[in-house]
């Protein structure tokens, strides 16, 4: 599926919740492993605001673009933002949605 780029460029943008380890299973424990890199993949949580309009969006990091110390509340500058639907069925039920992915998540004066 084709991915889009997110332009945030004049948009404030603070981290909302710490980053964790994206897992592959809650049951095993199992980290996400970026297929690119090789690098283990991280989730944070966003908040996007820009034009009147705030939003919260998980991201999807390489462990790589995240620095140990990114807490709530940091400003922070995100690196190629991109934005991808999905859809899966399983047990006979189809999900879909809008999944969030970054090169880097980075605080502001770093």
């Amino acid at each position: 599926m084709p991915s889009f780029k997110i332009d945030v460029s004049t948009a404030v943008v603070f981290v909302a919740t710490s980053p964790t380890p994206k897992l592959v299973s809650k049951q095993t424990g199992e980290i996400a492993i970026d297929r690119e890199t090789g690098a283990p993949l991280a989730t944070v949580g966003l908040l996007v605001a820009d034009e009147g309009e705030g939003n919260l969006y998980q991201v999807t990091v390489p462990n790589t673009g995240v620095p140990e110390n990114l807490a709530p509340g940091t400003p922070v500058t995100v690196v190629g933002l991109k934005a991808r639907d999905w859809e899966n069925t399983f047990n006979g039920q189809t999900r879909h949605g809008i999944s969030f992915r970054a090169v880097a998540v980075t605080p502001l004066g770093a």
